[in-house]
């Protein structure tokens, strides 16, 4: 079994273009993690029945990158083989590019990428600041000459089972440490395809957001290359901490999250949407669909 995680922040634009090209994977399970949004993603997606949909919806924002750790932690729970992560809002013709990345999971890759920056040469001052640590992660791990600047960072990405059971989710919620424990556990990681960014057809954000964004990388990469060299994680560079969103991941409840996939309290009946046609196709109870 193989799912798909998308998570979703207020995507009402692209969510059907999403699932749209999802829906046409092999895959039996649509995870999306819903958080903190208030427009009509919700109901865009209530709209589209197949019974592989699970929707996650959490009215609080979880914070950049801990939507795909939720959803990891789901598809775990469902005992997948393999999990596929695209962001809600990649809304370009990349069926082929995620077909691939499931492929190279399912013949024995733990950890399948994608290159994002193939054949650029050209780069703003602020992407190749980034790009420089990423660079710099890589090599520390000694992955650089296989990875190059590929990164679960950015773009569509996939894991093995072995990855989803031993990657610890805070691993999953700040990515480039996925590489640090993938490395450290001995997985096999591999860039699975490439897809120029533009072709992803994310919404271009504005500045501040960018420069945040930027902050949020580094100081990923700094943590991963911390670890790297036995040293206890950090964000610093010289005398500045580089946050940038950082702060706003909440930690607290994802591991919440994780223990109530255990015992299947009432933080976990609270935040699942099954709808009443997956209900029928399990034949389970129809659940309280009310938040």
């Amino acid at each position: 079994m193989f799912a798909a995680v998308l998570p979703c922040r207020n995507e009402e634009k692209s969510i059907l273009a999403i699932l749209t090209t999802v829906l046409r994977l092999p895959v039996d399970y649509i995870i999306l993690v819903l958080n903190g949004c208030t427009d009509q993603t919700l109901e865009l997606a209530r709209s589209v029945l197949d019974a592989r949909i699970h929707i996650l919806f959490f009215s609080d924002p979880l914070g950049i990158d801990i939507p795909r750790a939720v959803g990891a932690l789901y598809a775990r729970h469902l005992g997948v083989d393999g999990t596929l992560f695209v962001d809600g809002d990649m809304s370009g013709d990349i069926y082929q590019n995620l077909h691939s990345l499931i492929t190279t999971v399912i013949s024995g890759v733990d950890v399948a990428l994608t290159n994002c920056y193939p054949y650029i040469t050209n780069r703003q001052k602020l992407a190749n600041l980034v790009l420089k640590f990423r660079a710099k992660l890589n090599r520390e791990l000694d992955l650089f000459k296989n990875l190059g600047l590929s990164t679960p960072t950015h773009g569509p990405h996939a894991l093995s089972k072995q990855a989803l059971e031993s990657l610890p989710s805070e691993a999953i919620a700040i990515p480039p440490l996925t590489l640090y424990w993938a490395k450290r556990n001995n997985l096999v990681i591999k860039v699975a395809t490439s897809i120029p960014h533009e072709r992803l057809r994310s919404p271009r954000k504005h500045r501040s957001h960018a420069r945040l964004i930027a902050e949020t990388i580094i100081g990923d990469c700094l943590m991963g290359i911390a670890l790297s060299e036995n040293r206890p994680p950090a964000r610093s560079l010289g005398k500045h901490e580089l946050l940038g969103y950082h702060p706003e991941r909440r930690f607290d409840l994802l591991r919440t999250w994780e223990q109530s996939l255990k015992s299947r309290d009432i933080f976990y009946e609270q935040h699942i949407i099954i709808t009443m046609l997956q209900a029928d196709a399990n034949n389970s109870p129809k659940p309280n669909e009310t938040l």
